[in-house]
């Protein structure tokens, strides 16, 4: 069980973040600070196969350190990835590599060692708990939005696999078989009325594909969010010659509107803070990162 310091120190940092979840399971890893403060934490190692969706969002080999809730400060950190990076020196990873930490995004005593050791915000847990949605945004002349379903499961394949074109110049790589791994997923969503579409003249130039999910005790969702019931953003694409014309704040303003709905906590979703596009407008429809994912790509990298 998480002890109260290391929950306080949660709430100190960010009043959104849950307690701390028990330590993961994986091989422990320590040190000691200067001051003779021991600090410690669990590294997890996965590997994915070419068939598994992890792949569209994750390196192949993966190196993940879960560091305990109170760490303390810089030094702390910065001593538990010396203690990651001398585990991975003895595996060596290949091109396909990554050394991975999750941790909230507003410690900035820890953002500092992660800096230190060439680690990048590749994406962040952003929320939204902001009042009330918009009213509607007018969107581009001839643009509506409506619900999707499986019929349309070709445009809806073909728009979210074109947008790995873009976030591959900037966040994980893109995969060859990206429309493969995306279509199991895609054609479950579509079985459910919580994917809309943007339409012109009868073409799909956008999409939104979300969910529901309920953060309740023992859960996954309970280790990232405070408890309730949470509209999930999923994946949001805008077909490259609309970017910019309105069309995605004008959908997302329809999709708030249905999510967001009486005894609904607020909304979340998954962003790569480095990319030009998304980083800017996920801000300006109100939300704000609560987890960041700190990694070193390949796992080679990290200092």
């Amino acid at each position: 069980m998480a002890t109260t310091e290391p929950a306080a120190r949660f709430a100190a940092l960010d009043p959104l973040l849950p307690p701390p979840a028990p330590a993961a399971a994986g091989e422990r890893v320590s040190a000691v600070t200067a001051a003779g403060v021991r600090v410690s934490g669990v590294v997890q190692r996965y590997r994915h196969g070419p068939g598994d969706p992890p792949l569209l969002w994750s390196a192949a080999q993966v190196w993940q350190l879960f560091p305990d809730a109170d760490t303390p400060g810089t030094e702390g950190f910065d001593l538990l990835l010396g203690e990651l990076r001398a585990l991975v020196d003895g595996e060596p990873p290949g091109a396909d590599s990554a050394c991975v930490v999750n941790w909230p995004s507003r410690d900035a005593e820890a953002i500092r060692a992660f800096l230190d050791h060439g680690l990048a915000p590749m994406s962040a847990l952003a929320v939204r708990t902001t009042p009330p949605p918009s009213p509607a945004e007018p969107a581009r002349d001839g643009v509506t939005v409506r619900l999707a379903g499986p019929a349309d499961f070709d445009e809806v394949l073909t728009l979210c696999a074109a947008t790995f074109d873009y976030t591959g110049l900037v966040a994980h790589r893109r995969r060859e078989q990206t429309a493969e791994l995306l279509a199991p997923a895609l054609r479950r969503a579509l079985d459910e009325p919580v994917t809309w579409l943007a339409e012109a003249g009868g073409e799909a130039v956008a999409l939104a594909q979300c969910a529901w999910v309920d953060s309740a005790p023992d859960t996954d969702a309970a280790e990232l969010l405070p408890p309730g019931l949470w509209a999930y953003v999923n994946n949001v694409v805008t077909a490259p010659r609309y970017r910019g014309s309105g069309v995605g704040r004008a959908l997302m303003a329809h999709v708030h509107r249905e999510l967001l709905r009486p005894g609904v906590v607020g909304a979340y979703l998954y962003y790569n803070p480095m990319n030009p596009l998304s980083s800017v407008f996920w801000h300006r429809q109100g939300y704000r990162p609560l987890w960041t994912s700190w990694e070193a790509h390949p796992a080679s990298s990290l200092r």
